[in-house]
């Protein structure tokens, strides 16, 4: 049996950055890995999504160029999907090699392979076993899939499946209306496809500020993205060669014909496998439960990423990683793990951090809202994007609460304002920072002056 200070299963973002951070920390590491290195974020993804999302806005612009007095020879031009898979694929392949390059270092042993737990402080892998004082479960998730009939006919996909479809989709149906289903829509949308999104809840992006979702959502429909909602999904039939998606809406039989149909109902954590009940690891369906310190019940076992099922994004898991390695340091740290921004990535972009107005409003939490327009902004009539909304939350002190918006660059302004709320400024602090002229940050700065 091989004795290290620290394992951990899985190399995806939270997992291999909390073995760089560990062993430049003097830590003796152990990362095990059953498929490629990076993840779900780099394999199938943060990294190929956005890939994709840059080459739908390329599209974009392209149809857009008379705006800018740029007159294309034709009102036609083609979009090489194959050609399209091979950067996304170049892309990913040249970023994994940083990874292994890193899982390479002094003090990281990179081992490949299945894992699974023989005991609280044991790991077999393969035909080797390896014991630690502590271990991080960093295995991720996978995409969950509806129980209903039709689900494995051809042209039925995940997220990870559409992202090596090589052509473009004349129809795709997109079931689910969060983030990855949004920003397939979005993406496909830009590249031709006709698209239609059938969701269960009453409006999209339900962890989004509920006016900025339904604000985006009548963006994408002008786009022509069409959307069902509070249609429940029943059973995929083919006919015809297409596959007819049959759902129910508000109690009236519906169905839609597509040829491509992607499954976007979310993602469950990875939990099978790794042998759990071998063990004394509190876990559900949900995932495995961890503390502040994202410690589980066993001392020295910790999970982190979407394992845990808090908050499935990559960044998320990295500094989830940096502060279960700080526990075990016994070194203190400031990381605020309840001011996590995140973004959509759709055109137009939406982003958030921290409190929304629907969450002010259900915890009866005193609140002043300040909008500010994209429309009064110079360098969002410069580049052709007036359409967008930031709304600021704040206390009755004017302490920032929250930020939730939609328009060019949103991901930008939102982490902004995630870097004000962790040195716990005022607008009125808002208010006294020069910003650049003409961004479009102004707009944040201009809501401080004119509240």
């Amino acid at each position: 049996m091989t004795k290290t200070d620290l394992i951990i299963i899985g190399s995806g973002p939270g997992g291999y950055r909390a073995a760089e951070y560990a062993a430049r920390k003097g830590l003796q590491v152990t990362i095990i890995e059953a498929h490629d290195a990076g993840g779900t974020c780099l394999n199938s993804g943060c990294i190929p999504t956005k890939t994709l999302c840059k080459h739908a806005e390329v599209a974009d612009t392209i149809r857009d160029a008379a705006t800018y007095g740029i007159h294309l020879s034709s009102a036609d031009f083609s979009i090489d999907m194959p050609a399209i898979i091979d950067r996304k694929q170049a892309i990913i392949d040249r970023l994994r090699q940083g990874v292994e390059q890193i899982m390479a270092m002094p003090g990281i042993t990179y081992l490949k392979g299945e894992a699974h737990f023989s005991g609280n402080k044991t790991i077999v892998v393969d035909d080797q076993e390896i014991t630690a004082d502590n271990i991080l479960i960093a295995t991720g998730s996978t995409a969950k899939q509806l129980p209903i009939e039709g689900i494995d006919l051809p042209g039925v996909l995940t997220s990870t499946e559409l992202l090596d479809l090589p052509r473009i989709p004349q129809r795709l149906c997109v079931i689910g209306a969060g983030v990855i289903g949004m920003e397939f829509a979005s993406i496909y949308r830009s590249l031709g496809s006709e698209v239609c999104v059938v969701e269960y809840l009453k409006e999209c992006l339900p962890a989004l500020d509920s006016d900025i979702a339904k604000r985006l959502r009548k963006q994408l429909e002008q786009r022509g993205i069409d959307f069902s909602f509070q249609s429940a999904v029943s059973r995929i039939e083919k006919n015809e060669g297409l596959l007819r998606l049959h759902y129910e809406k508000k109690g009236k039989a519906a169905f839609t014909d597509a040829d491509i149909i992607l499954m976007a109902t979310g993602r469950k954590p990875n939990i099978e496998g790794l042998h759990l009940p071998s063990t004394d690891i509190r876990h559900s369906p949900a995932g495995i439960s961890t503390d502040e310190n994202l410690q589980t019940n066993v001392p020295g076992v910790y999970a982190i990423g979407d394992v845990n099922g808090r908050q499935m994004l990559a960044h998320t898991a990295i500094f989830q990683g940096f502060r279960a390695v700080n526990h075990i340091l016994g070194t203190p740290d400031r990381i605020r793990l309840d001011l996590i921004p995140a973004a959509i990535f759709t055109h137009p972009e939406a982003g958030s951090v921290g409190l929304s107005e629907d969450q002010c409003k259900e915890a009866a939490t005193p609140y002043r809202c300040h909008k500010g327009y994209y429309r009064s902004n110079g360098k969002a009539h410069a580049g052709n994007a007036t359409e967008g909304m930031i709304k600021l939350l704040t206390d009755e002190q004017g302490t920032l609460l929250g930020c939730h918006l939609y328009g060019e660059h949103a991901a930008f302004i939102a982490q902004e304002v995630a870097v004000l709320m962790n040195l716990g400024a005022t607008l009125d602090r808002l208010g006294d920072i020069v910003h650049t002229h003409p961004t479009l940050s102004e707009i944040l700065q201009d809501m401080a002056l004119r509240p």
